[in-house]
């Protein structure tokens, strides 16, 4: 037989089990082109520049190929193993570690070559959809025009080029270290079998849940006065980033195993088969992947944790833009105000305009501040805080007495940060004066534009106008605001809004506190889109990835556990019986890192998602919805490939 007829027939032999891994090199040397060729894409830059999409897509390049090139190397370690024992037998018959490595080499280069080949014509398809998909996601209105890049070509068959190289090193060092019978044995000792679960077991899960449930503590306490300065901010992010991922090791170091030994002691050792194939496994092998599953876990935790992150404030574009610009076109210069007046008027264009006079005084809020609030993690003095102050008369349809004192400008940042109470006494402060009020409550009405409002804590105070008078007579002039009117501009038919910013777009306004309601929140979705855009491919390629290696992992133990499905079906035992315990063995092996994961990136969130925008669950969910549903798509495949094994194992 020729060395080429041997090719071949190693190359047919070995095609199905390579299925997976050549779809996901596919899909990785497409995705990677795509990004590449959106570096040299002159409309990637478009708007403008307010968005630099070529350096976005070369900093998500560059972290995609790190991402393929980990899953590649740890590909081949699991495929290079399974075939120990053909690199045996050509030993055995008289065959040279080198001739050996010629043959591994060849038979690597046609299936990696032209999977890459294949990859790059995807690429070059896809990046117009790829771009579309950004334009769209962004809002940019550009047409995402076929681009052919020669530079993109050639780098990405040299990024690829060095992974393959990287990958004929690894199979040399092992052929050249490994004797015959060690090449017989390797598989055998791929996996760790523990027997039994020892003292030292069940005291590493329960110091790995530990590690876990206080690393969810004090996440959920970071943004409270336990942790009041910069250094105790720092230290309590170190805690929970080293306690979680430790943790997360331990639970599969131990947790796992002891939590399944209960349920089996709890059933007196009388388990199902159901039970035999799902908890036994799981309990015997998770222990020797637990840096392979703390790995994915994380990774996986950090991938879900960005994504809902930039989805939230992506989501919440129009409620920030709200909040920063409260009119359609807010300013703080009657000239410029002007200016926009009659430049509407002229172009047909009816709108409403009303004027808010503010005045800035020191405000004592100590009195009406929750005893757990965080003030110190805003860096603000809550005894001498400096806010906005206007007239009741300015504000439609509010009314105060002399004696009481209404807050508006309501926020999640607010509301988490600050935490203030129901009622209680606050104290404005003049040059020589202090004018206690009753605290009426928070209102989530925004009054002025973020130009006026004191960035940590965006809030209004609104006053009697006998006391607005007061304060501005003995007002400090170091603490008053740049403008002292604000002027908010409303369009009365939304149909004419763009042609409005349009307008307003081509004014020649210098001043940087005047502000358009759609462009705050076109210039969100731009910028948030975009990090989105390259998170979730990012996310997408590694969800891939992991999930091509757990059921590369899978395909492993089916082989091996071939043998106990032949006694099984001897013994009388139908092929369902066994399909129902491996549908259970699966549920927990994809199940666990995803549960354990998603578990990791909700208290992320939970966190600090006040800071991104301002609605939580509705994105969050989506996120984990989707990726909960592609994740669960290579633990069906697994259920197919056993399924088949089971079958022919009789």
């Amino acid at each position: 037989m020729s060395i080429n007829h041997l090719i071949f027939r190693n190359l047919k032999k070995n095609l199905k089990n390579y299925t997976l891994y050549v779809f996901a090199l596919i899909f990785s040397t497409t995705l990677y082109f795509a990004f590449v060729t959106l570096q040299f894409d002159p409309s990637m830059d478009e708007a403008k520049g307010t968005i630099k999409g070529g350096a976005s897509a070369r900093v998500a390049s560059y972290l995609l190929v790190t991402i393929v090139s980990i899953f590649l190397l740890y590909a081949n370690t699991i495929f290079i193993k399974r075939r120990s024992k053909e690199i045996g037998l050509f030993q055995l018959i008289g065959m040279t570690k080198g001739k050996i490595f010629r043959i591994l080499s060849i038979e690597n280069f046609i299936l990696y070559s032209g999977s890459v080949i294949l990859g790059i014509f995807g690429g070059l398809i896809g990046s117009k959809l790829i771009l579309m998909i950004l334009f769209k996601v962004t809002g940019v209105q550009s047409i995402a025009a076929f681009q052919f890049s020669s530079q993109a070509v050639s780098q990405t068959l040299v990024v690829f080029g060095v992974i393959y190289l990287l990958i004929m090193l690894m199979n040399y060092r092992f052929i050249k270290r490994q004797s015959i019978l060690s090449l017989f044995n390797e598989k055998a000792k791929t996996e760790e079998k523990v027997k039994k679960v020892s003292f030292v077991e069940i005291t590493i899960g329960i110091v790995g849940i530990l590690f876990i449930l206080s690393g969810y503590y004090v996440s959920s306490q970071l943004f409270t006065s336990d942790f009041s300065t910069a250094s105790d901010f720092f230290m309590a992010m170190s805690f929970i980033l080293g306690s979680v991922i430790i943790g997360t090791y331990l639970f599969y170091k131990g947790s796992v195993s002891f939590i399944f030994n209960l349920i089996r002691k709890n059933k007196n050792g009388y388990l199902s088969i159901n039970e035999v194939l799902s908890l036994s496994s799981i309990m015997f092998r998770m222990k020797s992947n637990s840096l392979l599953l703390t790995i994915i876990t994380t990774v996986s935790a950090l991938a879900i944790g960005l994504l809902s992150l930039t989805y939230i404030s992506y989501y919440s574009a129009e409620k920030l833009a709200v909040s920063d610009v409260p009119s359609d076109f807010s300013l703080d210069n009657v000239q410029n105000a002007d200016m926009v007046k009659e430049t509407f008027t002229m172009n047909h264009i009816d709108f409403t305009a009303h004027e808010i006079e503010v005045i800035n005084a020191s405000v004592n809020i100590t009195g009406i501040m929750d005893s757990n609030a965080g003030p110190l993690a805003l860096d603000i003095n809550p005894t001498r805080l400096t806010l906005p102050i206007v007239s009741d008369r300015a504000v439609k349809g509010v009314d105060v007495t002399e004696n009481e004192a209404l807050f508006s400008g309501y926020s999640s940042v607010v509301q988490e940060l600050m935490q203030f109470k129901d009622s209680g006494m606050i104290e404005l402060k003049g040059k020589n004066e202090v004018i206690p009020q009753t605290y009426l409550g928070l209102k989530d009405k925004t009054l002025l534009s973020y130009s006026f409002t004191n960035f940590n804590v965006p809030v209004v105070i609104i006053v009697d106008q006998t006391v607005y008078e007061r304060l501005k007579k003995d007002s400090d002039p170091e603490d008053q605001p740049p403008s002292s009117t604000y002027i908010g501009i409303d369009i009365n038919d939304k149909e004419k809004l763009e042609e409005a910013n349009q307008l307003f777009s081509q004014l020649p306004i210098e001043d940087s506190a005047s502000s358009s309601q759609l462009q705050v929140k076109n210039a969100t979705k731009m910028g948030m889109g975009l990090i989105m855009f390259i998170v979730g491919f990012l996310g997408l390629t590694f969800l891939i990835t992991s999930g091509c290696i757990l059921y590369f992992k899978q395909m492993d133990e089916s082989q091996e556990e071939k043998g106990n499905y032949t006694i099984l079906r001897k013994l009388g035992f139908t092929q369902g019986d066994l399909i129902k315990g491996i549908q259970f063995k699966q549920l927990f092996n994809f199940g666990i890192p995803l549960i354990v994961g998603l578990l990791h990136s909700y208290f992320a969130v939970q966190s600090g998602w006040f800071l991104f925008g301002t609605e939580v669950w509705t994105p969050m969910i989506i996120v984990m919805v989707l990726y909960t549903g592609l994740y669960s798509i290579f633990g069906i495949l697994s259920v197919l490939h056993y399924k088949k094994v089971i079958k022919d194992s009789l």
